[in-house]
């Protein structure tokens, strides 16, 4: 079931948004509930999927400097009925994220990894998904903004 959100819960997303490490007593003064309330609320929105997970980013926001980048274009063979190709993205370590896109493309993924044939070894995996229709792919020269 899928729950409602509500005013603290939307700022203690946007709260850990900010910074993933607060301590649950910072936090519980910054958004007036107890410690013990936002543990409980934390659990919560582990558990529906809100937070999933916890991760470490490289350097100042950005992947660290030895990593290649690349955003691969996803078309479906059927947008509405494609969600086995989003099942097995999540299984693949090196997609980072991955969006559902309005117009022309069907999925953004974005895909981080060491050497660029590890990238080349997902696009492959990607492109011959039987969902999958076409890709297209293109290395980042550099990370101007990450959040």
């Amino acid at each position: 079931m899928k729950r409602i959100l509500d005013r603290a819960d939307e700022r203690i997303l946007a709260e850990l948004t900010k910074n993933a490490r607060i301590a649950h007593a910072e936090l519980a003064a910054k958004v007036s509930l107890s410690r013990n309330a936002i543990r409980q609320r934390i659990d919560r929105l582990e558990r529906d999927g809100l937070i999933q997970g916890y991760t470490i980013v490289a350097g100042e926001g950005r992947p660290a400097a030895s990593t290649i980048v690349a955003m691969m274009f996803v078309y479906r063979h059927d947008r509405m009925r494609g969600g086995d190709v989003v099942h097995v993205l999540r299984r693949i370590r090196e997609v980072v994220s991955c969006d559902v896109m309005s117009g022309e493309f069907d999925l953004v993924v974005r895909v981080e990894a060491v050497e660029a044939d590890r990238i080349r070894q997902v696009w492959q995996e990607i492109s011959a998904l039987p969902g999958v229709r076409d890709t297209l792919t293109a290395f980042a020269l550099s990370s101007m903004i990450r959040r």
